[in-house]
């Protein structure tokens, strides 16, 4: 499906309100709003965060699970030219707060299950200066619905670019806490406008197409996703969570045509009681990434869903994907299947030595990308965005090799991330938080390959000397303080953390048991 070159939002939703007012936008529950809907109602989300007193530039937070509100928030703040925070409701309240405090969020908008986490942390946070709980969904009551209606559906004159700031994602960080990741509208809009200028059907939308947003907003994945539906201007089939048998529901009945997941959601899917390759028969293209897949799975998910795939490599500093494996080397003959894939048309990948000199192909060191979809920079943290944006390239921290035919193959992580489920999690966050229990000495976290989950946390803990500690004391210890996927699956307790000369901690050292029987030291 052929659509003209789109620069921000705004541009998405009046276009296609003007072209096709009765395609329908939104599926989320059995609840349906057309592309004109969709447009009259985020004008008056738009005006609604106006007279909250937010301006072009502030940041307006949203906590709570996946609805048709979260992207009419997204719009709206499109419209006004305001940033968008969205959380990963899985946080606890500490890692919250600090993500609403480093924002500086002034307008944020939560729905039922989080109402308690906000209402507790509003009068700790000066800069907050309004909370709108979220209707139950299909439930108007007083809140969200009541807030929207008072407002005026006309548009608004505010001057958005390609270059306005439209999110700010929160990516954990190696120094423990999380950091915000600013992306400009464009960055939501090169990776299509690239395809469709090379004429290449990477990732393709055709007319009628029903696309599945099973990732939640609050990664990139997520959003990147639901914006290139959006933008192609199709149905979009919203999961307030994600669990397999509503997925398998909702592509089996309402004919999902296309959609985008991590290994771990392909897993399951396949692994669901009583699905078969019926069930799949309207697919016809699968978008995967968020955490590399076993030769074995992909083969299991090529027969058994049937349909094309193309894998998708980038990071959230990239705007989501920077490469990808088309769907015409998915097949062994191709010998590329293992690989994240080539660059898409105007970007560009390297290995680079530590200096950030290109290596050839067949030599291991960091992988460096070049994309106009680049994050601004870290917010407020100039030091940590010179370190990342150096010279137009994103420095990534992973590990690859390029072959001969410019394919890259990610071998390891230089910056010791774990990708739990398509979950990001950073050894260093979870051990600030570990090393507050009174008892703990020190500790080392490394991910380690697990069938189900992709990885999983494991935790090296170095007692208190005299004292005691049980796997149990840890665990209800960081109940509340992390999210669930960052916190240990297993313990080991040691006498001490191994380090070099420097201090360092020797991950890969604790590591290596775990993953010497694997290819990658990444699962």
């Amino acid at each position: 499906m052929v659509t003209p070159q789109l620069r921000t939002l705004v541009d998405v939703i009046r276009q296609h309100a003007a072209r096709r007012p009765d395609t329908t936008a939104i599926i989320c529950e059995g609840r349906r709003i057309d592309y004109a809907a969709l447009h009259r109602v985020t004008n008056q989300v738009a005006h609604g965060i106006q007279a909250a007193g937010a301006r072009p530039g502030d940041r307006i937070a949203y906590l709570g699970r996946e609805s048709e509100h979260f992207y009419e928030l997204l719009f709206g703040a499109a419209k006004t030219g305001t940033v968008l925070v969205p959380i990963n409701w899985r946080l606890a309240a500490d890692e919250v707060e600090h993500i609403l405090r480093d924002s500086g969020t002034t307008l944020l908008f939560v729905d039922t299950d989080a109402a308690v986490v906000a209402n507790r942390l509003a009068p700790e946070l000066p800069k907050l200066s309004t909370v709108v709980k979220l209707d139950q969904p299909g439930k108007p009551g007083a809140g969200f619905t009541s807030w929207v209606s008072a407002q005026p559906d006309v548009n608004l004159l505010v001057r958005v670019t390609p270059d306005t700031p439209l999110v700010q994602m929160y990516t954990s960080g190696t120094t423990g806490l999380p950091k915000g990741v600013v992306l400009a509208h464009g960055s939501f809009f090169a990776v299509r406008n690239a395809l469709a200028t090379a004429g290449l059907d990477w990732i393709d939308w055709r007319e009628g197409d029903r696309s599945l947003i099973g990732m939640a907003g609050f990664h990139i994945g997520g959003i990147w996703w639901a914006t290139q539906g959006f933008a192609a201007g199709v149905t979009n089939v919203v999961m307030r969570e994600f669990t397999t048998a509503g997925a398998v529901e909702l592509i089996r009945t309402l004919g999902v045509t296309t959609a985008c997941m991590v290994p771990a959601m392909l897993r399951l899917l396949l692994a669901e009681p009583g699905v078969s390759s019926s069930d799949f028969t309207t697919l016809r293209k699968i978008v995967y990434g968020g955490a590399p897949i076993s030769a074995a799975l992909l083969a299991r998910c090529v027969e058994g869903f049937g349909c094309e795939f193309a894998q998708i490599y980038g990071l959230t500093e990239t705007g989501n994907t920077a490469m990808c494996l088309p769907p015409a080397d998915h097949t062994p003959q191709s010998g590329k299947m293992q690989s994240a894939g080539r660059p898409y048309p105007g970007f560009e990948v390297k290995v680079a030595d530590s200096e950030g000199n290109p290596l050839p192909p067949g030599e291991i060191g960091e992988v460096w990308l070049r994309t106009p979809a680049a994050m601004l920079e870290y917010w407020n943290l100039p030091d940590a965005t010179a370190k990342t944006l150096v010279d137009g390239w994103v420095v990534t921290g992973d590990a690859g090799v390029l072959d001969e035919d410019g394919y890259l193959f990610i071998r390891d992580r230089i910056k010791d991330m774990i990708i739990v489920a398509g979950e990001n999690v950073y050894p260093a966050e979870v051990e600030h938080v570990i090393g507050r229990h009174p008892k703990v000495a020190e500790s080392a976290v490394v991910g380690v390959p697990d069938e189900r989950w992709g990885e999983v946390v494991h935790a090296f803990v170095a007692p208190t000397e005299g004292e005691t500690l049980t796997e149990r004391e840890l665990a209800l210890f960081l109940k509340g303080k992390l999210a669930t996927f960052k916190q240990p699956l297993r313990y080991e307790f040691i006498e001490k953390v191994p380090r070099n000369p420097s201090g360092k901690i020797l991950r890969r050292e604790l590591r290596e048991r775990f993953w010497k029987d694997h290819d990658r030291r990444v699962s």
